[in-house]
């Protein structure tokens, strides 16, 4: 029997159409991953590059040359671009303001062909690194009100370049998505004094039937209410609100936990396109500032990743209700998921 599932963070309803039980092999193989022509992402391409923005480099030569590990440089077709003033309008019933804000690319490794579910942990470690970094960077912009790093890998999932890489885009305003879970996540503390979602981790843990990954520091969950097949949500185990202000040694924890998560997927699912996003807080020094809003951010909201594979497709009935129709019961992704021999 099909059920409908409520999800309190989002405040959205998941179809699980269990009837439809598929399993990892059932899944249609959209893309496979690989090399291919020209590629400006790779070492010694660096002047096809816009000039770089950061870059963790190991021979001490200075920047756009050879010899870095990770580097970052502007997204060269910028959905919003950093110069100018917001300059907000009304008119008539709508509003408007200049396309203003930040789009990098984070280009993980020199290397072609090594994924984030492939590399040492060190180098995703790495990584991890230089995402808080250029959060801490943006956050300093007061234009900017969230910056959602995200990664779309394989060409089903969005990625129009196969080499390795992540993106960021701070918004001068913030996404309808997060401010759903802001909401959620205040009026569930205002109500009970206790962050939801570490009320859902501590919930997952004690039943245990949806986790793929727990350790002392990082958990990895297949939602109650997944929206696809084998969605996880991977975050601290213990509350923390804010992305930019993790601890190197979380980045450690991370790096690993995540490593193992996008292997597990990547061995299941004979590596599906995925997408992965950030969410954590918006930049709270931005101005005007919502005060009241933001009172008891530090202790209701609690930073985590989103973790989509990409096999299924959204259609008409997903588009015109909000719903999302998902054919693998999360239960039974988990567990396909922690089986995988690794």
């Amino acid at each position: 029997m099909p059920e409908l599932r409520h999800d309190p963070i989002q405040k959205r309803w998941v179809i699980i159409a269990s009837d439809r039980g598929l399993r990892p092999d059932d899944f249609p193989e959209l893309e496979q991953n690989g090399p291919g022509g020209f590629c400006p992402f790779c070492e010694g391409n660096e002047s096809k590059t816009p000039p770089e923005i950061a870059a963790i480099r190991y021979n001490g030569r200075g920047p756009n040359s050879p010899g870095w590990r990770v580097r970052v440089v502007p997204n060269k077709f910028p959905a919003l671009r950093i110069e100018g003033d917001l300059d907000r309008k009304g008119i008539g019933i709508h509003d408007r303001m200049n396309g203003v804000g930040a789009h990098e690319v984070i280009i993980e490794t020199p290397r072609h062909d090594l994924g984030l579910a492939d590399m040492p942990v060190e180098d995703l470690g790495r990584v991890i690194w230089m995402y808080r970094e250029r959060l801490i960077d943006l956050l300093r912009d007061s234009r900017f009100k969230y910056i959602l790093v995200f990664k779309n890998y394989g060409a089903a999932a969005g990625a129009s370049l196969s080499h390795p890489h992540t993106q960021l885009i701070a918004t001068p305003v913030t996404p309808l998505t997060i401010a759903e879970e802001l909401t959620s996540a205040r009026d569930h503390y205002r109500y009970k004094e206790r962050c939801l979602f570490c009320d859902v981790i501590e919930q997952e843990i004690e039943s245990g039937e949806r986790i793929v990954l727990a350790n002392d520091r990082v958990v990895a969950i297949a939602p109650y209410a997944s929206r696809f097949p084998f969605e996880l949500f991977l975050a601290p185990r213990h509350h923390h609100h804010s992305f930019a202000e993790i601890s190197d040694g979380m980045i450690q924890d991370l790096a690993a936990a995540l490593k193992e998560v996008l292997l597990r997927i990547k061995k299941c699912l004979n590596d599906p396109p995925y997408n992965f996003l950030i969410h954590t807080i918006p930049n709270v020094k931005t101005t005007p500032k919502r005060t009241a809003y933001w009172d008891t951010i530090a202790v209701d909201y609690h930073w985590h990743i989103e973790i989509m594979p990409r096999l299924t497709r959204i259609a008409g009935f997903e588009w015109g209700t909000g719903f999302y129709i998902n054919p693998t019961a999360p239960e039974e992704a988990a567990k396909y998921l922690r089986e995988v021999e690794l």
